[in-house]
């Protein structure tokens, strides 16, 4: 089921939209942001030298620190009473990201929302428990407006709150619920100490996003808590949840809505544009955003592309679930190492929760990483095996060897209501 049309209509006229919707934006922003005409200027382009998609890589590319410098409305196209709301990024490393939206933003979001929601198998007639959070970060009311458009009921509850969202979940009957993916499996937890079986809940199906998820931490989410898991994709800098989503019956990458979003994966270091199945840095531009249109956005988003149909039956580009990012890139005794590979492995170790934590120090000249790991509930072997397993295969995965393996009995690595979850604590 798809919620418009669109998102099964066949490429050669996708792209002629495509490249209609590009011609008309690269002019909007040239006439209504001066931080884009200077770009544009200093890069020696026009908007007439742009036809179409084909000639985006002429174009210089929009970074977080550009939003940062030019905080807070410097991006804006509109003057700021045409704004109808503005949320932001919580500025934790600098000056936070504003965005704004006209009404026409704010119509184009609850519709993409909508099309996400859709794409996972709600319906007009469920209920959607909301635990993500509410206020400037985009999460919350990102997923209440597509819940708004589509006519589910919406559970606002927002995040953390952990005994009440439980208590809901079997009391209001919620047939979806939206959280991150490490929450999801915090859920799963508190409902073992409480004695509440998620499996006999009405649940059928979690959206998780706002972190990177593995394929084996899918699996848990699926196997605790007795649900189809699909894997939502958005950032503020954009439009915030909706830029692309899972559909439930492949579960086979995330439909990107390239009618209003056009994706391109780049080399992180050089820019290049890179081939449909080549890892590296997700690449954005706005089609018809009106308040704040962004070109050439780098995401540092790590994922892949490809063009290919889906078993669904919908024809738009499909990325890779992100695997990291590229700001994220850890270097270690000079070898580059993201902690997703770290996740992946002991994800796929029997007897380990899915929970980890990666310290970094710094030992004279000498970088040292200890990976800090947990036991499963229900292991009941010998954890010191368990321990020479998990290092034995982060050695045969990895470049290198950690220099400590810890395994923690349960729940023994402090767990995070609220937000996204902080895995790597670099103490360099």
């Amino acid at each position: 089921m798809v919620w418009n049309d669109i998102e099964t209509t066949n490429r050669d006229a996708l792209t002629d939209l495509q490249d209609q919707r590009l011609r008309k934006r690269v002019s909007y922003v040239y006439e209504n942001v001066p931080f884009y005409r200077e770009r544009f200027d200093d890069a020696s382009v026009t908007p007439s030298d742009v036809d179409g998609v084909e000639d985006l890589s002429r174009l210089p590319f929009t970074t977080k620190e550009d939003l940062r410098d030019n905080y807070p409305d410097g991006l804006f196209a509109v003057d700021r009473e045409e704004m109808r709301c503005l949320h932001a990024s919580s500025g934790t490393t600098g000056k936070p990201k504003v965005v704004g939206y006209t009404e026409s933003d704010l119509d184009l979001w609850r519709e993409v929302v909508a099309r996400s929601l859709t794409a996972a198998g709600v319906t007009s007639d469920q209920t959607v428990q909301n635990a993500y959070g509410y206020g400037l970060f985009t999460g919350g009311l990102g997923i209440h407006h597509g819940c708004d458009e589509l006519g589910a009921t919406v559970v606002p509850i927002g995040g953390g709150q952990t005994k009440r969202q439980l208590e809901f979940l079997a009391d209001l009957g919620s047939e979806t619920l939206t959280c991150t993916p490490s929450y999801a499996l915090y859920l799963a937890e508190q409902a073992d100490e409480m004695g509440i079986d998620l499996k006999s809940l009405p649940l059928s199906t979690v959206i998780f996003g706002a972190e990177p998820c593995t394929d084996p931490m899918r699996e848990a989410i699926e196997e605790r808590l007795g649900v189809t898991g699909v894997d939502i994709y958005g950032l503020s800098e954009i439009i915030g949840p909706g830029v692309s989503n899972e559909c439930a019956e492949a579960q086979d990458g995330l439909h990107v809505w390239e009618d209003h979003f056009y994706p391109e994966v780049v080399d992180p270091q050089t820019g290049d544009v890179l081939p449909a199945g080549e890892e590296g840095e997700l690449v954005l531009t706005t089609l018809t955003k009106e308040g704040m249109p962004v070109i050439r956005y780098r995401t540092g988003d790590m994922t892949t592309l490809t063009r290919e149909e889906c078993d669904c039956g919908r024809t738009m580009a499909r990325m890779d679930n992100v695997t990291g990012r590229s700001d994220d890139l850890l270097i270690v005794r000079g070898v580059n190492l993201y902690p997703s590979e770290i996740e992946a492995t002991v994800l796929d170790i029997d007897g380990l929760a899915p929970q980890y934590r990666i310290d970094l120090h710094r030992e004279g000249e000498l970088d040292e990483i200890h990976v800090t790991l947990e036991e499963s509930p229900t292991y009941g072997g010998d954890s010191e095996e368990l321990r020479e397993e998990a290092r034995a295969r982060l050695d045969a995965q990895l470049s290198f060897s950690p220099d400590e393996v810890e395994v923690r009995e349960p729940g023994g690595i402090e767990r995070q209501e609220t937000g996204k979850v902080q895995r790597v604590f670099d103490h360099r």
